[in-house]
């Protein structure tokens, strides 16, 4: 049996589900700006499992997305699904945040679909894949500008979408892009891709998985 709690903790909603053999039995989520992760995740995981009649000793697996996104957020999900991996003894799955929100764009008609999240100012984190959601390009952050992408949409269609898609729109104006700015990643959509790792027993090391940042995280102090 393939029991696996799928947590989304890498933007503004706070997304938990769990599914049996690559179908959903519960979820829950809360997409708020206050990132209120901390005080709604254990909540989620545990409405969850009183929905099922299961309990956490009856899971097999936990998947966590692995970022880019929210530093708090990453964290606090990490966090999590760590511990609960550790204490129960069972495998950590980890899903790439950016392939979460291209799986939204199974039935688009495109060339390319670029998933992207802000990260602030003109900056988006973003990877690229074909039409048929494989990664052609790894991910990275890069600042926007009329020139981003155009290897892709000069001659083909492309789909944008993601948080990041809005201020992409502002500055890339052309017929061949398409965009979707209100996807948000999704512990429903990691299901099947966690369920694909878990049959083909693709882990993370417990003890020293972290986060993908991608960009350090830098404290900010006020200046003396």
């Amino acid at each position: 049996m393939g029991l696996i709690l799928n947590l989304e903790t890498a933007t503004t909603n706070c997304s938990v589900c769990l599914a049996k053999d690559n179908r959903i039995l519960a979820s829950r989520e809360n997409d708020t700006p206050n990132y209120s992760h901390s005080e709604q995740l254990h909540v989620f995981i545990q409405e969850c499992l009183e929905e099922t009649d299961f309990m956490m000793t009856d899971v097999d697996a936990v998947a966590v997305s692995k970022g880019p996104g929210s530093y708090t957020g990453l964290r606090i999900g990490v966090s999590a699904a760590k511990g609960l991996c550790y204490a129960l003894d069972i495998p950590l799955i980890a899903i790439p945040t950016l392939k979460n929100i291209a799986s939204q764009a199974r039935d688009v008609q495109a060339d390319y679909i670029i998933p992207v999240l802000d990260a602030r100012r003109m900056e988006v984190y973003a990877t690229i894949f074909d039409a048929n959601l494989n990664e052609i390009r790894t991910t990275k952050a890069e600042i926007i500008d009329e020139h981003s992408f155009k290897e892709f949409y000069r001659d083909h269609t492309v789909h944008i979408l993601g948080n990041g898609a809005e201020k992409i729109a502002a500055t890339l104006k052309n017929p061949n892009i398409s965009y979707n700015a209100a996807v948000q990643p999704s512990s429903k959509e990691m299901v099947s891709l966690a369920y694909e790792k878990y049959v083909l027993k693709e882990f993370e090391d417990v003890a020293y998985f972290e986060p993908y940042y991608l960009k350090d995280f830098i404290l900010q102090t006020k200046k003396k």
